[in-house]
Parts: C-alpha cells; structure tokens; sequence
C-alpha cells in the first residue's frame, strides 16, 4: 500500500479565477512586444518608401486604365460617325444613280449638241489577252482600226 492516495498529501493549487489567468496570459506578451515596437530610422524609411512606390505604381495604373476607357470610348464614337457618313454617303449615291434618265441623256446628246451613233467602222476594240476588266493605254489610240 505504499501507493496509496492519503487526502491532503499533496500541494494545493491556489485557486486562480479564470479571468485572472486569462490577463496575465494576454498582458504577459504585450510586455515583450513593447520593446520590439520602436522601429529604427532606416526601416522606417524603407517602408515609407515601399508606400510611396506602391502609391505611385496604383496611380500610374488608374492613369493607364482611364487612358484606355477613354480611348475605346473615342474609338466607339468614331465608329458610329463613320458608318453614319456611309450610310449618307449610300444614300447620296442611291439618290445620283436614281435621278439618272439614261434616255434622257441619250436624247439631249444627240439633239442639243448633235452627237451620232457609232458606225461599224468606227468601233475599235481592244483586247488585253489576259481576261482583265480594263486595257492600260500607253500609246496614242489610232484614227484607223488595224486588221
């Protein structure tokens, strides 16, 4: 029986509240932060210029961010000008091409200013061999068709 657990043989614990032990816990490493608080000069300086580079750096962005909103809205707007002077400029052509009497014309140049049809001998037709819609005139075009 040397094992035996005799009442009061032991050291008490003192009683400690719970709001008491929680404090001097909480408390205890504030103290030894206090002194870890005070900064030296150069890493003061060093922050302060990390600030100031950061600050710089999210100003040059906003910059460069409204730059660009701006462009694409200049952009938008003169998009929507040039496909409105398109549409005027369609229209205008529509409108040209409508008033056109090819009649109209024909008649006026052949009675006000006595223009006559072409004959047979007078028609000249050139051929480029190649298939292209149009002949580059380099020389002088000849009164008298070759054969």
């Amino acid at each position: 029986m040397a094992n035996a657990y005799i009442h009061g043989n032991t050291a008490r614990r003192i009683y400690e509240p719970d709001y008491v032990r929680r404090r001097v816990h909480v408390q205890e490493p504030l103290r030894r932060n206090n002194r870890r608080r005070h900064m030296s000069l150069g890493y003061l300086m060093f922050l302060s210029f990390a600030m100031l580079l950061m600050v710089g750096a999210l100003a040059f962005y906003i910059s460069l961010q409204s730059h660009i909103t701006n462009s694409v809205k200049n952009i938008a707007n003169l998009e929507k000008e040039l496909n409105r002077m398109k549409q005027d400029n369609d229209e205008a052509y529509n409108r040209a091409n409508g008033n056109i009497d090819l009649d109209e014309i024909q008649r006026i140049a052949i009675q006000e200013y006595g223009m006559v049809h072409a004959t047979g001998d007078q028609i000249v037709t050139y051929s480029d061999g190649g298939g292209n819609d149009y002949v580059r005139q380099v020389a002088p075009v000849p009164s008298t068709p070759s054969k």
